[in-house]
């Protein structure tokens, strides 16, 4: 990893799965949309003031999102956050930052 860069890409783990669905909400809502399905498959991380994570969804079919969540230093007490994301992903699209 480059000082400042992301890391490399990882397979999705438990609390990758629980970052996801706690932003579930929020990418609905942008969206305008439920998604009936919403599987981290992988991630990478950047250490800023906080983490950014970077987490390829599956959403259903073969369509796929990318997800840049930012969580905050633990003594900052913030909810974790979806900072942006990109749709029209496909199972094959490196997750790249964004």
């Amino acid at each position: 990893m480059l000082c400042g860069g992301t890391s490399a890409a990882r397979s999705a783990t438990g609390e990758t799965q629980q970052i996801r669905e706690q932003v579930k909400p929020q990418l609905e809502e942008k969206e305008g949309k439920t998604f009936n399905v919403f599987t981290a498959v992988e991630f990478k991380t950047q250490v800023v003031a906080g983490t950014n994570y970077f987490i390829k969804v599956h959403v259903g079919n073969d369509e796929f999102v990318h997800l840049r969540v930012f969580r905050s230093l633990p003594h900052e007490n913030k909810p974790l956050s979806l900072h942006s994301y990109q749709s029209s992903k496909t199972k094959h699209d490196e997750l790249t930052y964004f």
